[in-house]
């Protein structure tokens, strides 16, 4: 496995392997299941002949004032191993100061999808997202990347990015991987209490809720589907404070309307310090 840290060797290892079938797997380290998941996904993808190659970078642009960007979990020697373990091939893992120069003046904005759901209490965030995700396409050159469905709003950014953009790069979304009890995993859980740990599944519980009332019970009204899922929570978890809970047209992230094909139920909640969120699909 190609240990890669700065640029200059990220263009010549692209530049060996120009002509093979290149998968992307961008992350921000602090790497588990969810993640090994997504690079057994893209090892799929890339076929015993291609190339997985892995990025390790907490990007500072997505971090707004207050948030953890200084206390994110770096844990770049067992990140190695994961990788290694999943079948990456390459890893890119550059210092902020290799992606972002001093001077720079040029960045990214998205002004639609991001005006929901989380962009509403992280501005910016999403430009970052947007900025440095432009940035590795651009390094890495990959024909496909793979990205996590417990960040929806992110993934149907990064399929705007790339339509909007014309990206040589198709994106694929792998679903959630979760704990037993249902809670989707993230490198945010280990900030959780004993007690918040115990609260938190009753996110997954009431999103399954919905769904049912949405699938068996034939219900289409977004608000009620939304209280539904307020009260589960309310009921379920009284250590948590909810950021939001919405009912979206999983393409466009607004409200749905009749040519609406997929109906997204996403949620945001803290506990604490940490701000856990998951979704569920409508069918």
């Amino acid at each position: 496995m190609n240990i890669i840290n700065n640029i200059r060797q990220l263009r010549s290892w692209t530049s060996i392997n120009r002509g093979t079938r290149c998968v992307f797997v961008p992350t921000m380290g602090a790497l588990h299941e969810g993640h090994a998941a997504l690079i057994r996904a893209a090892r799929e993808l890339a076929g015993q002949s291609g190339n997985v190659i892995v990025s390790i970078f907490v990007n500072p642009t997505q971090f707004g004032p207050g948030e953890d960007f200084s206390k994110y979990p770096r844990t770049l020697i067992e990140d190695l191993g994961l990788c290694r373990d999943n079948g990456a091939d390459a890893i890119f893992a550059p210092k902020a100061e290799d992606l972002y120069l001093a001077d720079r003046s040029i960045q990214l904005f998205e002004t639609s999808l991001s005006k929901t759901l989380c962009g509403t209490s992280r501005p910016g965030h999403f430009d970052g997202v947007c900025t440095i995700v432009a940035k590795l396409f651009n390094l890495v050159q990959p024909d496909d990347a793979v990205f996590g469905k417990k960040d929806y709003q992110q993934l149907a950014i990064i399929r705007r990015l790339v339509r909007d953009l014309d990206f040589n790069v198709v994106i694929h979304g792998i679903d959630t991987v979760r704990e037993a009890d249902g809670l989707a995993m993230s490198s945010r859980n280990r900030y959780l209490t004993e007690e918040e740990r115990a609260q938190a599944p009753v996110l997954r519980a009431a999103l399954l809720k919905a769904r049912e009332a949405y699938v068996k019970g034939g219900e289409r009204d977004g608000k009620a589907l939304q209280r539904l899922v307020l009260d589960q929570i309310a009921a379920g978890a009284p250590a948590g404070r909810v950021d939001y809970v919405e009912v979206v047209d999983a393409s466009t992230l607004q409200t749905p309307t009749e040519t609406t094909e997929l109906v997204l139920i996403a949620v945001a909640v803290f506990f604490g310090s940490a701000r856990l969120i998951d979704n569920i699909e409508l069918k």
